[in-house]
């Protein structure tokens, strides 16, 4: 088995390689934090999918199902694994780690490794539910960011993008030099052109998550009282140019009307429902890569402190919002919302302030830049507390078992 010294290397906020320790102490992190149920679940729990299973929401929606709902069932991921000259993705070594803890939990769950996109995974999955599962599927939730999809009826392949629509947005954002030294720069986002929206909207929409409900109805393996949520965001006016006003922000308004198509259908159906989840900012892979919520997020947590609610809690709430532990909240959009901690007029008329002052000079007082920091190194496993980072560690971690 190769062992290896690893170090962070990184360009910007994407790093190479990612610590396998490091990111299955953060699993285990977040199970610990993960709130327990009032009361136990019963029997062998319901059974649920979630698809995007190893990194951020997705990730906390697993490991809370587990813990908070006793919930069994299937993960769906897209992982890459390990090479002789890189380490496998950190979601390939979450994955591992969140197979350990439901083996020990005592959970039948089976990750798979894939493409969630392709009528060939749904059709595992169905199989899985058919066979291993008793044929009835009680929950599903999709956590989806993706660069481009295919769909499976043309074959065509869709590109997303992060664009305003419109015009161009300038807004302030928040880098590192390779010291770890921060800048606010300002960058300027051209507008989308051409097909930019119809593009975003057919890879981050709610279309392939229709086609999961479609395909899993159609073969009869939905439970009555089925529920599904799709996990979205809104965020703060601060970004809305290039974010629920931008491309993401069409194709989010997409997902949450298929919500409202489901949830009727469901209804009729099987007496199910069906709601998008709007959650709380997030350090997340994904979020970094948007013009401006890096600076966001850190100024966010400058205000709250630990009144930030991770997304371990915040799944929590979702779980008990399922599974009927407790009411289901909706919006007048019909949105479970999760991120009232972060968009009361208070919060953001504070955020709003520091975003005006923030500048090179500034940021050091404004932003929680040492949590951030820490927060982005531990997405890849590193500066992760417990961990000896000078000693070597295994990176041919295998994917999980799923073998009865």
């Amino acid at each position: 088995m190769t062992e290896r010294v690893l170090s962070p290397r990184n360009r910007g906020f994407l790093f190479l390689d990612s610590h396998p320790a490091g990111c299955a102490r953060s699993v285990a992190d977040m199970w610990r934090a993960c709130p327990a149920p009032a009361r136990a679940p019963e029997g062998d729990g319901p059974v649920a999918l979630v698809i995007g299973s190893s990194a951020g929401y997705g990730l906390a929606a697993t490991l809370a199902g587990l813990k908070r709902a006793g919930i069994r069932g299937i993960g769906v991921s897209f992982e890459k694994g390990p090479t002789a000259r890189r380490t496998a993705t950190a979601g390939w070594y979450r994955t591992a780690a969140t197979a350990d803890i439901a083996r020990a939990a005592g959970r039948d769950l089976i990750l798979l490794n894939g493409d969630a996109f392709s009528d060939t995974m749904k059709d595992q999955v169905a199989d899985l539910v058919e066979r291993r599962f008793g044929g009835r599927l009680d929950h599903l939730i999709y956590s989806v960011a993706a660069p481009r999809r295919t769909d499976p009826d043309t074959g065509t392949t869709y590109a997303s993008v992060l664009r305003p629509i419109g015009r161009a947005d300038r807004t302030k954002t928040l880098v590192f030099d390779d010291e770890g030294v921060p800048e606010v720069r300002e960058v300027e986002t051209a507008p989308a052109e051409g097909d930019d929206v119809e593009q975003t909207v057919a890879v981050m929409g709610g279309a392939d998550w229709e086609r999961w409900i479609d395909h899993l109805a159609g073969r009869g393996l939905l439970a009555d009282g089925f529920t599904t949520a799709a996990l979205s965001y809104i965020g703060s006016p601060l970004t809305e140019a290039i974010y629920r006003q931008g491309t993401i922000g069409a194709a989010k308004a997409h997902l949450e009307a298929t919500a409202r198509t489901l949830d009727e259908r469901l209804g009729k159906l099987l007496g199910g429902r069906a709601v998008t989840s709007v959650n709380g900012a997030a350090v997340t892979q994904s979020s970094t890569a948007i013009p401006g919520i890096a600076l966001y997020t850190g100024l966010l947590r400058g205000v709250l402190g630990d009144g930030l609610v991770p997304p371990i809690d915040q799944l929590a709430a979702l779980w008990d919002q399922l599974t009927g532990a407790a009411p289901l909240a909706l919006d007048d959009e019909g949105r479970i919302r999760l991120d009232t901690f972060e968009l009361s007029d208070g919060v953001q008329a504070a955020v709003a302030e520091r975003w005006e002052s923030a500048d090179t000079a500034t940021i050091a007082e404004l932003a929680d830049l040492d949590w951030f920091r820490a927060e982005v190194r531990r997405l890849y496993g590193f500066s992760v507390p417990g961990i000896d980072y000078a000693a070597p560690v295994a990176t041919d971690v295998p994917w999980p078992d799923h073998t009865p």
